[in-house]
């Protein structure tokens, strides 16, 4: 964590992520693409997700989700910023010569060795079929149906914890501490995702966030009663109601949004816990 002098208001409280274990700065030429901002439209030109637009420009870098290169041995030849996502990212050369990116735990170093595999050492991001690995083992980058990429834990310093192997499914301890099964087939990688202090980022000024492309948020209360089920009254008022709204008029804040008979509840061993 970096943390900077007040020597202006902006910097008082500002912290920053420390990028010293990072060994380049520029990404892989034939590893990234550009894409077009959309600024929250969808394609009739309409906003269908508030508060996104501006920026600073930025590539996307193409990173490997999923196991196509099984059984070849990969070095890592450097780690880097990705202005995508919150985790640092991982460059890797395999023994037949392509270079691709993946997510990059914490402890990993350059010049390390990694395989992707069935069956093979419980080592720092080796990625492994869940039913090879160890119970009480933390993994990331996580499968939800076997050749579908990783879906679960991609986020810095985030993690699932291996609870039990039983009739073809791994029972994982999830980040928000539910407890679902998933297919023992799928595969996960070993370690924790890199980044942890990245939740303790304070922005410090308006202006970074505009950097990230979050546009100002006007709260509802403050608006005219024709705008928001919060607005009008006199005065700085309470929003008058007993519980929350969106600008649509649908209960917010609190409120369950997951469907009662939904496909995957039979997943589902125990529902996170509340804060």
């Amino acid at each position: 964590m970096k943390i900077y002098k007040p020597t202006t208001p902006g910097q008082r409280k500002k912290t920053g992520t420390d990028f010293s274990i990072l060994t380049k700065e520029k990404p892989e030429k034939k590893l990234i693409v550009f894409l077009k901002k959309k600024a929250g439209r969808n394609s009739k030109g309409r906003i269908t997700v508030r508060h996104k637009g501006g920026g600073a420009r930025k590539f996307y870098r193409i990173v490997d989700f999923g196991q196509e290169k099984i059984n070849i041995p990969a070095k890592i030849i450097a780690l880097e910023y990705d202005p995508n996502r919150s985790a640092f990212i991982a460059l890797l050369q395999y023994k037949d010569g392509e270079k691709r990116y993946r997510i990059a735990p914490q402890g990993l170093k350059v010049g390390d060795e990694v395989i992707c595999a069935d069956s093979e050492k419980i080592r720092i991001g080796n990625r492994i079929k869940l039913k090879n690995i160890p119970v009480g083992t933390m993994v990331y980058n996580i499968e939800l149906e076997p050749g579908q990429g990783g879906k679960l834990a991609r986020g810095a310093g985030l993690a699932a914890q291996i609870l039990a192997h039983e009739k073809g499914y791994s029972h994982l301890k999830m980040p928000s501490s539910e407890i679902r099964k998933v297919l023992d087939k799928c595969f996960a990688s070993i370690g924790v995702i890199s980044n942890p202090e990245h939740r303790f980022v304070k922005l410090g000024k308006a202006g970074k966030t505009r950097y990230k492309g979050i546009r100002p948020t006007v709260r509802g209360s403050a608006m005219n009663p024709c705008d928001h089920p919060h607005g009008g009254g006199e005065g700085r008022t309470g929003i008058g109601l007993k519980h929350p709204k969106t600008p649509w008029g649908k209960p917010a804040l609190g409120v369950k949004t997951r469907k009662k008979r939904k496909r995957t509840n039979k997943y589902i061993i125990q529902r996170r816990k509340k804060k």
